[in-house]
């Protein structure tokens, strides 16, 4: 064949220039379906070598509590910190000087608070029994005379016997909780001995933390190369601005919520008020999911003693919620994190499904932190997308994420 006759023969459209695979997108398309199948050859190669991180996952479960704990306190104290150094007090005196008013603080609230509040739960814990049955025994009289009084009592559900049988049940289950204990108490003085050597070793984490912990975003970037630097610096300023103040915030709000729920308990006359404004200042912690957990063991309170009593602490508790909601949040939170109440509850159903009490508490932080770094980027992915596109109608907005 001559170079004319190859010349005039029309070329042969190559495997991408077909209309079936440009609809799907060509070699974007292609490179895509290589990167999943990659992908995913890696996760199963790492899940069938997985014993070989094992090592590092024990590490991480053994550093994990007394950092998290440290990492509360130093966003807390921090502030403090701050403020001695505005007053030209050195950074080590400052330090020497928090840890001895906190653990002052620590040793008033152990003496003056902690012994009536044991004392309230021990006899709330001797009470409790007493109280549910009452609590069975009032609803069985408030059904039976209900409108549906008659469905009731032709359903078969006898509550009186289960209140006489109910001292034989919890009898029973205690004895398969001890016999669980004795049989795992291996395990319960290992679990044991680990929590107190990470209380043990969070004054020397927290520490270092106050001493240095400003320098470390510094110090991580300088391992760097130059060109990730400016990118990085402002993915951990943005972190450390939302941490420090969901911390802070958070726990400012459920401070307050305590104080008003234990002064409110206690104007309407309820039993165990501190005990029940306690736990409502621990369950605040959890945005939006823990006022509704911390109002259930007042609300089981109140009904005992009477409908009236129950009334009362609704009345209080909504009182609260407004008050937190409408002047304390918006003053000590402000609009630090940005995320929207449907999102919240999403995070929270999904961390506590995969983590449990740990993944509620920590879930929204969590999230928080992992946004910044998709934020960061998506950003980085419109400037190489932009940078890609002769089209100016086509290109993104040159605007930052908020």
């Amino acid at each position: 064949m001559t170079e004319r006759d190859a010349a005039m023969r029309p070329e042969r459209p190559s495997f991408f220039a077909t209309k079936f695979i440009r609809f799907l997108g060509g070699r974007d398309t292609l490179f895509a379906m290589v990167l999943l199948v990659l992908l995913g050859l890696v996760i199963f190669i790492f899940n069938e070598v997985s014993f070989v991180f094992d090592p590092l996952f024990i590490f991480l479960e053994t550093i994990v509590l007394p950092a998290v704990i440290s990492l509360v306190l130093y966003y807390l104290l921090r502030p403090v910190l701050r403020l001695f150094e505005k007053w030209r007090i050195p950074r080590l005196w400052g330090i020497l000087l928090i840890f001895l008013g906190f653990s002052g603080l620590l040793v008033l609230l152990i003496i003056l608070v902690f012994p009536f509040l044991r004392d309230q739960l021990l006899n709330f814990a001797e009470e409790f029994p007493v109280l549910f049955m009452e609590l069975l025994a009032g609803l069985d009289t408030f059904l039976g005379e209900s409108v549906i009084g008659a469905y009731y009592t032709g359903s078969g559900l006898d509550i009186d016997r289960l209140i006489a049988t109910l001292p034989e049940n919890i009898g029973d289950m205690l004895q398969e909780t001890v016999t669980g204990l004795i049989t795992g108490v291996t395990g319960f003085i290992s679990t044991v001995t680990s929590f107190i050597i990470s209380i043990v070793i969070v004054p020397f984490v927290l520490f270092y933390l106050l001493k240095d912990g400003e320098k470390l975003p510094e110090f991580i970037l300088h391992l760097l190369p130059p060109r990730f630097r400016p990118g990085l610096r402002s993915v951990f300023s943005e972190a450390n601005k939302q941490l420090s103040g969901y911390i802070q915030g958070q726990l400012l709000v459920a401070f307050f919520i305590g104080v008003m729920a234990t002064i409110g308990f206690l104007v309407i006359g309820l039993d165990y008020a501190l005990l029940l404004g306690s736990i409502a200042m621990v369950t605040s912690i959890i945005p939006y999911l823990g006022p509704v957990i911390g109002i259930t063991p007042a609300a089981i309170v109140a009904l005992v003693v009477s409908p009236f009593m129950l009334v009362k602490v609704l009345v209080v508790w909504t009182v609260i919620q407004l008050v937190e909601g409408n002047l304390i949040s918006p003053q000590v939170m402000g609009k630090r994190l940005y995320i929207h109440p449907v999102t919240i509850i999403f995070v929270l159903l999904t961390a506590g499904a995969l983590f449990g009490f740990v993944g509620v508490l920590l879930g929204v932080p969590i999230y928080a932190l992992l946004r910044v770094v998709v934020a960061h980027l998506f950003l980085l992915f419109k400037a190489r997308y932009n940078a890609f596109e002769p089209k100016e109608e086509k290109r993104y907005e040159e605007r930052h994420l908020g």
